[in-house]
């Protein structure tokens, strides 16, 4: 499917410098444009691939000013980035709709207590439990496991190999990548006086709002009692660890290899970055931001902070400290002359009889 210069202006509100009739009928980074390709410049340090770029189209900013010639038709827009995204989620209905899936396969099980909703997709190998509910125009991909009492909103996408055990409810617009596992025991385990721990019946379940999207190999654990909850719009990437009894704010974002330990509450529209470590039982302010391998280990309260290091601590001490850690071997060094020198007076003053000690 090929659309022009001027089609796409429309379609994100921008405004034209070139030919405007140029096709395009892919996207692409700009440092791998080819003719019939758009892309976007957003990031400075990838200006110098405008210049080189065989794009036919590049989306760029309203005050964006070339330093060279540019031979690729040019689309102003207010948020590059978010234009393309615009035009990446276009792309993206369009090839779904085009291979668009609707039935069930075999072989599958399907309990005859489930519910069914209109143009679903069950994939081979999948096991729908009894109770289960799906609603209309939700995707269950190959080998899904659906557990019993468990539902499925509107339009929800599962893809191969995710687990959804017992009681697991979830929202509308919801994806979640293979091999996710939703509803696993939580690590509930009682210390006994000879030394052997005693498993804790975890009778919880997980409740996961709509708009949210989960990566591949995460584990979501069902609480102890009550609910687990995802809240609404959070995105969760690959590898991610979320403990019983966690409460994910709104609109919050949490990058892979992150653990977050049994009933600590994350303030709505948090980021959380890569490998980062939250104990039990915190609660972190709205819009707390926590830098990639970075521990957690007290409650939050100042709204919008950011936090580095382990232990963390605030942005503007952390960057201190860093410089000073940087400095160690160098500081060390000249400790080490100083102690020599301070040595080396004492030794003079002992052999000196006539300087008072």
């Amino acid at each position: 499917m090929q659309f022009t210069a001027k089609q796409i202006s429309e379609f994100i509100d921008g405004t034209i410098e070139g030919d405007e009739r140029v096709g395009v009928s892919e996207l692409s980074k700009i440092e791998n444009g080819k003719i019939g390709s758009l892309c976007f410049l957003s990031n400075p340090k990838y200006e110098n691939y405008l210049y080189s770029t065989n794009a036919s189209v590049v989306i760029v900013g309203k005050d964006f000013m070339p330093s060279q010639k540019v031979k690729s038709t040019l689309i102003r827009v207010a948020d590059p980035y978010s234009a393309f995204s615009v035009l990446l989620e276009k792309y993206n209905e369009v090839i779904n709709q085009t291979n668009a899936q609707v039935g069930i396969e075999q072989p599958s099980f399907i309990h005859p207590s489930a519910k069914i909703g209109k143009d679903v997709f069950i994939g081979a190998f999948s096991y729908i439990a009894e109770n289960v509910e799906i609603g209309d125009g939700s995707k269950i991909s190959a080998q899904v496991y659906v557990g019993a009492d468990s539902v499925v909103g509107t339009n929800c996408t599962l893809f191969p190999g995710v687990k959804l055990y017992n009681r697991s409810v979830l929202g509308n617009n919801i994806i979640i990548h293979s091999n996710t596992v939703i509803g696993s025991d939580g690590f509930g385990f009682a210390p006994q006086t000879d030394g052997t721990y005693t498993k804790i019946a975890q009778i919880g379940n997980v409740v996961i709002e709509d708009d949210v999207e989960i990566g591949a190999n995460t584990a979501i654990d069902r609480a102890t009692m009550g609910s687990t909850f995802i809240r609404k719009g959070v995105k969760l990437d690959n590898l991610i660890q979320i403990a019983h009894n966690v409460d994910v704010g709104a609109h919050s974002v949490v990058a892979a290899q992150t653990g977050i330990s049994g009933s600590s509450k994350l303030g709505e529209k948090s980021v959380v970055g890569g490998q980062v470590g939250i104990a039990g039982h915190l609660s972190l302010a709205k819009g707390t931001q926590i830098g990639a391998q970075a521990g957690i280990n007290f409650n939050t309260t100042e709204e919008n902070k950011q936090w580095h290091g382990s232990p963390a601590q605030p942005l503007r001490d952390w960057m201190r400290a860093s410089v000073i850690f940087k400095q160690l071997p160098s500081v060390e060094k000249r400790i080490a002359s100083l102690e020599a020198k301070i040595k080396q007076l004492n030794e003079r003053i002992e052999q000196n009889s006539t300087i008072p000690k």
